[in-house]
């Protein structure tokens, strides 16, 4: 069990600089903090951890892996809760995804948007998804690359119950956040550039930055950013 006045100190402790280290990101950037969307990556932790962020004022949830975020979703959405989808996702696991979150930002493949407009068809609902871009080509990552974006935007722009609201990316992992600026900057080129050739679908969204480099994510125009352990902690508490 968790013992709630400790967890949701730290939690309240942990939320708070975070929070400030978004305000002073946008304001160096000449934006508004309440243009960026905090998702809290609640992977791993249990749910009674999301209900105390959301009464903190969370109300964005992050989950990388189906079966776990299926349980937490079922237990706890109000109505202001959104709950992402930001791993990958397997095809055989689509209906659940559709049936359940509120977004997917992991879309990584036409064949993948192919099925997740069959489900929200079968469901009649409307789903908003990112494309994840593997802007720096790793191996171990999934996502597009830079240039096959575009014509696979194309391909999706055309499928009725899928609402293309922008990109996403993961950043390698690197000592020294500024070391990744450039993957985040050429995330917002690649935004420029579909917003000039697909300008009927909305590319609001760039989701983009973690624990490790959310400011500069943010500097580098980041509308939505993905922290878990700076919220959470390395661990579940327990």
């Amino acid at each position: 069990m968790i013992n709630n006045h400790p967890a949701q100190e730290q939690l309240a402790a942990n939320l708070a600089k975070v929070r400030a280290a978004i305000a002073a990101a946008a304001q160096r950037a000449n934006r508004h903090p309440s243009d960026i969307t905090l998702v809290a990556v609640s992977k791993t932790h249990p749910v009674e951890l999301v209900k105390l962020a959301y009464n903190l004022g969370v109300t964005d949830f992050g989950e990388n892996r189906v079966q776990e975020a299926l349980a937490k979703i079922a237990d706890f959405h109000p109505q202001d809760v959104r709950w992402h989808m930001i791993g990958h996702l397997q095809s055989n696991k689509a209906a659940k995804v559709v049936g359940s979150f509120d977004y997917v930002q992991s879309v990584d493949s036409f064949h993948l948007a192919q099925t997740l407009q069959r489900h929200a068809v079968e469901q009649n609902r409307r789903v908003p998804i990112l494309l994840e871009v593997n802007v720096a080509s790793e191996e171990s990552k999934s996502g597009l690359t830079l240039d096959e974006t575009p014509g696979v935007a194309r391909q999706i722009a055309a499928l009725s119950h899928l609402e293309m609201q922008g990109l996403m990316t993961v950043a390698p992992r690197a000592s020294d956040p500024e070391l990744v600026r450039p993957v985040f900057r050429a995330l917002r080129g690649l935004q420029d550039r579909l917003r000039q050739e697909l300008p009927t679908c909305s590319w609001h969204h760039l989701s983009m930055g973690m624990t490790d480099d959310y400011s500069v994510a943010i500097e580098e125009g980041a509308t939505i950013v993905r922290v878990g352990r700076a919220i959470f902690g390395e661990r579940p508490y327990v």
